[in-house]
């Protein structure tokens, strides 16, 4: 299969590219300069310049392709605080794509984040059966759904917050560096909130099977750990930088933490039983806490990834 993949110098290409090239796929990855093209090719994939923005080149790489990957999301402007810009760039890509998808049966795997349902008002454990009406992302989500009606095989991949590597922590690495340039490892309240959280290798395998066999309008989860309080990740980050762990007070919160703010707080303990059942799929990387405290915890985990891994 010929796959044109979004977002194709990320942290998560970086995993669902060489799982999809490993697997026998062909990739085509979307860039907008010539650095991104660069870690692209060496991924494996070839390159194809362009941006969100460009709605003609996304057409065409789609026209040329057996199927879409989606990852790609303006983080840095979300960071800047225009999380609603993002969103609704997002939105219009993705209708885009759908729209030259239409008809053909081809699966399109698009990408929402789970803080951002629980953002949204979840105030239980989150299920792949939950579903929102509206919001920042969650409109995307719903509009590439829906798109399995119209002859487009489409699946959702749901991404918890610290979707984690060697090196690379989702939102813990802002967490981290917070705590770097403050000198406290922060939470909110009394910590007992709970992030879900997920390596980066094992996601990488969910988008391969969400692309080869996930049924057209599947909500997946990329859950491995469903719920770590807050409270042990800023201990864990504490422990490895040599700062103490503290409260946040909450009139303090958004300085403290800027973007991070909205979510820090929030708790989202999230199931995956479903998408693994639909899916066959088994995550086998090492913990969050065990990654942020001892990096070569994913020596093992890499070395399954070059040679290839058994429960796969």
């Amino acid at each position: 299969m010929r796959v044109f993949v979004t977002g194709a110098s990320g942290h998560i290409a970086s995993a669902v590219i060489p799982e999809l090239v490993s697997a026998g796929h062909s990739v085509v990855g979307l860039a907008r300069s010539e650095r991104s093209a660069a870690v692209v090719r060496s991924l494996g994939a070839d390159v194809h310049r362009g941006d969100l923005d460009d709605l003609d080149r996304l057409t065409a790489a789609v026209h040329d392709s057996d199927g879409v990957v989606h990852l790609a999301f303006k983080h840095d402007e979300m960071r800047a605080g225009d999380l609603g810009g993002a969103a609704t760039a997002d939105l219009r890509a993705i209708e885009t794509m759908g729209a030259a998808l239409q008809g053909t049966g081809k699966p399109f795997v698009g990408t929402n984040g789970l803080l951002g349902l629980a953002l949204a008002g979840s105030r239980a454990r989150i299920t792949e059966d939950d579903v929102w009406p509206g919001g920042p992302r969650i409109d995307a989500e719903n509009r590439l759904i829906a798109l399995a009606e119209q002859g487009v095989r489409t699946s959702v991949v749901r991404l918890p917050p610290t979707v984690h590597s060697r090196g690379r922590y989702g939102f813990a690495s802002g967490l981290i560096a917070i705590a770097q340039a403050t000198g406290v490892s922060g939470y909110t309240g009394d910590g007992a909130n709970r992030w879900p959280a997920a390596g980066t290798r094992d996601v990488g395998r969910l988008y391969r099977r969400a692309l080869e066999s996930a049924p057209a309008g599947s909500r997946l989860h990329a859950v491995a750990e469903e719920g770590i309080a807050l409270r042990d990740i800023a201990a864990a980050i504490a422990r490895r930088l040599g700062v103490p762990a503290a409260p946040i007070a909450p009139e303090d919160a958004a300085e403290h933490f800027g973007y991070l703010a909205a979510f820090i707080g929030l708790d989202a303990p999230t199931s995956s039983q479903s998408t693994r059942d639909l899916l066959g799929w088994t995550p086998a990387g090492p913990g969050l806490i065990p990654g942020i405290l001892e990096e070569n915890v994913y020596a093992e985990d890499q070395s399954r990834h070059r040679h290839g891994n058994p429960r796969r």
